[in-house]
C-alpha cells in the first residue's frame, strides 16, 4: 500500500486554487477597504501577529512601505495584554494576521486598537472567529480547513490577501495582472517538486542551517527558518543578506551551510553580489528564488510583490521532503499543536 504524502505537502499543493478563490471572493472586501484607506489616509500602519503570520507581516511591511510609502511597525501583543499599556493608535491602520483568529492576545490588541480610533483589518482563515468579529474590515484567507500543524497555504494566502488593496490604491495595473496570473505561476512552481526534493537530500544530516534574504523575500526567509525548526528539527535562523557580514559570517568557519533566497526586484543585484562574495569565501551556499541561474529557480510572476509567493511554495516543498529524508513526519512535530493560544 502506498503511504499518502504528508498533509503539509498536500496542503501546500492547494496554493493555486486558494489564490484563485481568494482573488475571486474577496474582490468586494478589497474594494471597500481600499476606499476606506483612501478616505482616511492613515499616517502609518501597525501589524499584530505571531509565528508564520508575523513572517507574512514582514513581507506586507515591505509591500506597504515600498509601494504606498506607509511606515509599518510590528506591535508586541504583550505590551497591552501583559503590561497593560493602551497604545495611542488613533488614525493608524492596524492589520492583524491569524489563521485561526483564536489567539486571545491578538484579539485583545485589535479590540484595543479599534476602541482607540484605529482602522482595524483582519486577515483570517476562520471567518467566524473572535478576531474576525473584532475587526472593522476582514479579508478572508479562503484556505478551507488547514489540518497540518505546519501552516503552508494559510501563510501563502496571507502574502496575497492585501495585494489587491495595494493595486487599487496605487492604480498598479501590472500588479493586478500579476495577481491574475499568479495561480498559473504557482502551478508551474509545483512542477519543481522533484528538484526541491533533490535539493533537500543534501541537508538530511544537517544540524544547523542559515537562511539569507533581502527586502520582500526576508519574511519568506524568516518563515523558512521557522519551518525547518518545526518540521525537521534543524536549528535554523534567518538573516538579512546585508547584515550577515556584520558578525554572523563568523559561523562559516564552523562549516554552517547557507540557503539564500534570491529576488528579481530592486534587491536582486545587490543580493547576487553578496552571495557571490560568500561563495568566493568558500561558503556552502545554495539558492532558491526567481533570479535566473540559481540552484532552484522559481517562476517570475511579473511583479515584485507577487514573486515571493512561488519562492515560499517551493521552500515548503523543500522542507516537507527534507523532513521525510530525515525520517520525520512533518505533520507530527514534537511538542506542537495546530493552534497556540497566547496571552
Amino acid at each position: 500500500m502506498t503511504t499518502p504524502d504528508p498533509l503539509m505537502l498536500q496542503e501546500a499543493r492547494e496554493a493555486p486554487q486558494v489564490v484563485t478563490r481568494q482573488m475571486r471572493e474577496n474582490a468586494a472586501a478589497c474594494r471597500d477597504l481600499a476606499a476606506a484607506l483612501r478616505e482616511r489616509r492613515p499616517p502609518y500602519a501597525v501589524t499584530v501577529a505571531r509565528g508564520s503570520s508575523d513572517h507574512a507581516c514582514t513581507v506586507l511591511k515591505y509591500a506597504l512601505e515600498t509601494h504606498l510609502s506607509l511606515p509599518v511597525a510590528s506591535l508586541g501583543p504583550s505590551v497591552h495584554t501583559l503590561y497593560g499599556a493602551r497604545l495611542d493608535l488613533r488614525g493608524a491602520v492596524v492589520i492583524a494576521v491569524s489563521q485561526s483568529g483564536a489567539s486571545p492576545d491578538v484579539v485583545e490588541n485589535v479590540r484595543m486598537a479599534r476602541e482607540g480610533g484605529a482602522t482595524t483589518v483582519a486577515l483570517v482563515n476562520v471567518e467566524g472567529s473572535d478576531l474576525a468579529r473584532e475587526a472593522e474590515f476582514v479579508l478572508p484567507l479562503r484556505c478551507g480547513e488547514e489540518r497540518a500543524v505546519a501552516a503552508t497555504k494559510s501563510y501563502l494566502a496571507s502574502l496575497t490577501a492585501a495585494l489587491p488593496v495595494i493595486a487599487d490604491l496605487t492604480g498598479d495595473g501590472g500588479l493586478t495582472r500579476a495577481l491574475e496570473a499568479l495561480p498559473d505561476a504557482l502551478e508551474r512552481t509545483l512542477t519543481l517538486e522533484e528538484q526541491a526534493r533533490d535539493l533537500a537530500e543534501r541537508y538530511r544530516f544537517a544540524d544547523n542551517l542559515l537562511l539569507l534574504a533581502r527586502g520582500l523575500h526576508f519574511g519568506v526567509g524568516q518563515e523558512a527558518a521557522l519551518k525547518l525548526k518545526e518540521t525537521c528539527g534543524i536549528h535554523a535562523e534567518a538573516y538579512s543578506a546585508a547584515e550577515f557580514s556584520h558578525g554572523p559570517k563568523r559561523l562559516l568557519a564552523e562549516g554552517v551551510p547557507l540557503l539564500g533566497f534570491t529576488s528579481a526586484d530592486a534587491a536582486g543585484e545587490v543580493t547576487a553580489r553578496a552571495y557571490a562574495d560568500l561563495l568566493g569565501s568558500g561558503a556552502d551556499l545554495r539558492t532558491l528564488g526567481p533570479a535566473p541561474g540559481g540552484t532552484l529557480t522559481t517562476p517570475q510572476t511579473g511583479h515584485a510583490l507577487t514573486d515571493p509567493v512561488p519562492s515560499a511554495l517551493a521552500f515548503y516543498l523543500f522542507a516537507g521532503h527534507l523532513a521525510l529524508h530525515r525520517g520525520l513526519d512533518p505533520d507530527a512535530p514534537p511538542l506542537l499543536s495546530k493552534v497556540t493560544r497566547t496571552r
